[in-house]
């Protein structure tokens, strides 16, 4: 058996806090293994304290507030929600976006350059690549003529969201409806709207429940487009987005340089660097949708 790392065993235990819009364990084993490289072992001078606000943001306050409380070193905030949160409950522990769309629009930091406060980390292109995500939706549903925005109405990340996406539309062909969604009790009642509304496809915002959602839309045979890779692990058809295993990797690097002296508003955001597109061929089968060769061949990984 390895004897432990002699650096580790000499420092003092550092408590990190997750706070997390759903499922916080593929942000967990990326923290776990970088920060292992960085001579952090878990029960020797790191543990986790990890809250959840799964399908309700509401619950995120108050988590945020817990992890004040207990007087964590750091809080690594996985979503604008969970960072929001995080930032309305303290204004000393430092906090580490894993990701956040739109910092700057959305308050968390006074710019990417220079946060200002004790929010800092990775930003994740999500708005900005709403442009490829309609090409790619106008690709794999040809006949796709208005598409509907299920926006977390609890989310400012929202608004950039829906503005960034309507703009791209018309240079497309495409219309926009943008229905707002606050948990998964309104998933019914949005998919009756966009149904309503005669909704082609569908974007979901990455924070809300996208595991409902994602069944939801297969039930009602609309296809499903994600911001994030999560969304197409639940069953939705097909994400574009900036790579989240990018900003949790990144996250750690925060988490490190914070343990170690640095201050939050001296360390300036960093932005997407690459780009994934996912694809569940599967969900495409159950649809009876054909994916162009050469999307597929495009994808960074098909699920089947």
């Amino acid at each position: 058996m390895l004897s432990p790392h002699p650096a580790a065993t000499q420092q003092r235990m550092h408590t990190i806090g997750v706070l997390s819009v759903g499922d916080p364990e593929p942000l967990l084993r990326e923290l776990r293994d970088q920060l292992r490289r960085l001579d952090y072992l878990e029960g020797q001078n790191l543990r986790f304290e990890v809250r959840q606000g799964t399908g309700d943001v509401d619950l995120l306050r108050p988590f945020a507030e817990e992890l004040v409380r207990l007087r964590v070193d750091v809080i690594v905030a996985r979503l604008t929600p969970a960072a929001q949160a995080a930032k309305a409950a303290t204004r000393t522990i430092p906090i580490v976006m894993a990701p956040a769309g739109a910092p700057v629009e959305t308050g968390l930091v006074a710019s990417l350059a220079r946060p200002g406060g004790n929010v800092t980390g990775f930003s994740i292109a999500t708005a900005e690549v709403s442009g490829k995500r309609l090409e790619l939706i106008r690709d794999i549903v040809p006949a796709a003529r208005r598409v509907a925005i299920f926006a977390n109405a609890a989310d400012p990340f929202a608004e950039p969201l829906v503005a960034e996406t309507e703009q791209a539309a018309p240079s497309l062909g495409l219309t926009t409806a943008a229905i707002l969604v606050r948990d998964s009790r309104d998933l019914a009642a949005a998919f009756a709207t966009a149904a309503n509304e005669r909704a082609d496809a569908a974007i979901l915002q990455g924070s809300l429940p996208n595991k409902p959602a994602a069944e939801m839309a297969l039930k009602h045979r609309l296809p499903l487009f994600g911001t994030n890779r999560p969304t197409v692990e639940a069953g939705a058809l097909m994400s574009y987005s900036g790579q989240v295993q990018e900003a949790y990797s990144q996250a750690a690097t925060f988490v490190d340089k914070l343990l170690k002296g640095a201050k939050a508003i001296e360390l300036p955001v960093q932005q997407s660097t690459r780009f994934e597109l996912v694809i569940n061929l599967k969900t495409a089968k159950a649809l009876g949708l054909a994916v162009p060769q050469s999307i597929l061949a495009r994808a960074d990984e098909v699920i089947e």
